[in-house]
């Protein structure tokens, strides 16, 4: 693993925004793997500055996303496909028919999740999978104890999780139990990775990763074993 360390949220982003934009100048047709919440946020920020100015294009770039809560229509406010499209595709030149984000509304979320992967893997794999740190060592939607062999899956979120992603509701009544992930060795098999983490929050969690044993009770811990990792963390992440 490479730990690039940084000084705040901004430099991460801005570090990130650098790293992914030169991935697409060198790749004939990205395919780049997104992730959502509040950590990737800035990274989307400065994308979009970038695309304004000109300095990139994301016309020949596929893109795949960790996850989505089943049961959310794609224009509820809360639905990763509505984020995603406020926070990033709206405002590139990206093909709509290069989007892909599981339907957790789908008729039958066992054949998604079998339709998914498949796309994945007509794709040739992910070039950069971005990722975050969940407090619980959550990556994408698995949660402690998902099997290492994991491919894209239905997942019942844990209850921290839940908490964490409550402060995007109402109300924790109205964060979704279960939701479309994809699995911890689909994820592996993304060419590269960049993991964004940042705030005193996530020390723990990512001391633990640099640290600790490989367990599938510490879901992150598998990205020991892939050969290609940036983590790209603030002072506060990493010191406090």
């Amino acid at each position: 693993m490479e730990i690039i360390k940084v000084k705040d949220y901004d430099e991460m982003s801005a570090k990130a925004c650098s790293y992914i934009i030169e991935k697409i100048k060198q790749l004939q047709a990205p395919v780049l793997g997104l992730a959502t919440g509040s950590t990737p946020e800035g990274l989307y920020k400065s994308l979009i500055q970038q695309y304004n100015e000109q300095n990139v294009s994301f016309n020949d770039v596929s893109t795949f996303n960790l996850d989505e809560y089943v049961g959310l229509e794609n224009d509820d406010p809360n639905s990763y496909h509505f984020y995603m499209n406020e926070k990033l595709f709206k405002h590139i030149d990206i093909e709509q028919n290069h989007i892909h984000i599981p339907n957790g509304v789908a008729e039958n979320l066992d054949n998604e999740c079998q339709d998914y992967e498949q796309q994945i893997m007509d794709a040739e794999k992910v070039d950069i999978q971005i990722l975050g740190l969940g407090l619980n060592g959550h990556i994408g939607f698995n949660e402690p104890g998902t099997p290492f062999s994991s491919r894209t899956h239905i997942v019942d979120l844990d209850e921290s999780t839940r908490k964490a992603n409550a402060r995007f509701f109402d109300s924790i009544e109205e964060v979704p139990k279960k939701a479309i992930t994809m699995g911890l060795d689909t994820i592996m098999q993304s060419k590269e990775i960049l993991l964004l983490v940042s705030g005193a929050s996530k020390r723990e969690a990512l001391d633990r990763l640099l640290n600790g044993d490989i367990s599938e009770e510490f879901p992150a811990s598998i990205l020991q074993q892939h050969e290609h990792v940036t983590i790209i963390a603030d002072k506060s992440a990493l010191e406090g």
